[in-house]
């Protein structure tokens, strides 16, 4: 795993993971790289695991954190948070890996990437992890609250455990302290999420806008799709999968019953077995032939 910089049109700096398969497994010539990107109020190290499994099976991938979050840059107080900077992101993150990568997407990383990919094709497909271009106002609105309901921080990480409990109350492990310093920063004495509050405002609370969009934008995509939703998830539904198989006939989908919005995390082996799967079908692969322009500079 390298801990790289990738620098933004407009100048910020955005902390990445890329790992290459070293060395490579008999026969994984032609695997297409997967780009990686989060979701609100995630960074990159939510595909640590899967990049490990990614690597393993013969493909190079590369994560990021999304401006505003994690180690990335936040955007100067002068410039407000917009989707386009988000799509520009991930179209610059592509352009750091061999033509043909899959984009994997999570919530705002896929709606973001398909908006990319309508924009200027760039992946051979793409994989949306619990995200459609119509989504359930309810879960938003219960996200939302998880998010904005600590401005003060926490006095400490048992603090923030509680939180993250409290909002995933499926979850069976409770979070140590070495899992939460990457999610955490310390400001003033207390510990505050890792991403920019102006978020909230300035680009998560008009959100709802940019369902029209959003849905446009599937007109232009030509590419192998798979969408894995979570069956207990408040965010996607039977009625916003159906909507959105119906405005992209070609493609497929795949529920894990016992996850919720948070799927990758919920069950990482559940989910990486079905992205593996997929990545390894015909329809999701990369010609043998496909030039490999080495590692991210």
């Amino acid at each position: 795993m390298r801990t790289q910089s990738l620098v933004t049109a407009d100048g910020l700096a955005l902390a990445c993971d890329q790992q290459v398969p070293e060395p490579s497994p008999a026969g994984s010539t032609g695997r297409p790289a997967v780009l990686l990107a989060h979701g609100f109020g995630q960074t990159r190290q939510s595909w640590s695991a899967t990049q490990r499994r990614l690597a393993a099976a013969g493909h190079r991938s590369l994560a990021f954190d999304m401006r505003g979050h994690g180690a990335s840059d936040c955007n100067p107080p002068q410039r407000v948070y917009e989707a386009t900077q988000f799509v520009a992101d991930i179209q610059r993150a592509a352009d750091a890996l061999p033509p043909g990568a899959v984009l994997v997407g999570a919530s705002m990383g896929g709606l973001t990437g398909l908006m990319a990919q309508a924009q200027r094709p760039r992946f051979s497909a793409l994989v949306l992890v619990d995200v459609t271009p119509h989504w359930e106002a309810a879960g938003s609105e219960r996200i939302q609250r998880f998010m904005g309901a600590h401005p003060d921080g926490f006095a400490d990480y048992d603090a923030a455990a509680d939180a993250i409990a409290r909002f995933l109350p499926h979850r069976r492990e409770r979070k140590r302290p070495e899992q939460l310093r990457h999610l955490l920063r310390t400001r003033h004495g207390r510990l505050h999420w890792h991403w920019d509050p102006r978020l909230l405002t300035e680009f998560v609370a008009g959100s709802e806008a940019l369902q029209a969009d959003v849905a446009a934008a599937t007109a232009c995509i030509d590419v192998p799709v798979l969408l894995i939703s979570g069956g207990r998830s408040d965010l996607v539904s039977d009625r916003t999968v159906a909507d959105f198989l119906a405005r992209v006939p070609h493609a497929r989908h795949e529920c894990l019953p016992d996850a919720t919005h948070m799927v990758a995390g919920d069950d990482n082996d559940a989910f990486t077995e079905v992205l593996l799967r997929h990545l390894g079908a015909q329809s999701f692969s990369l010609p043998a032939s496909a030039p490999d322009h080495g590692a991210v500079p």
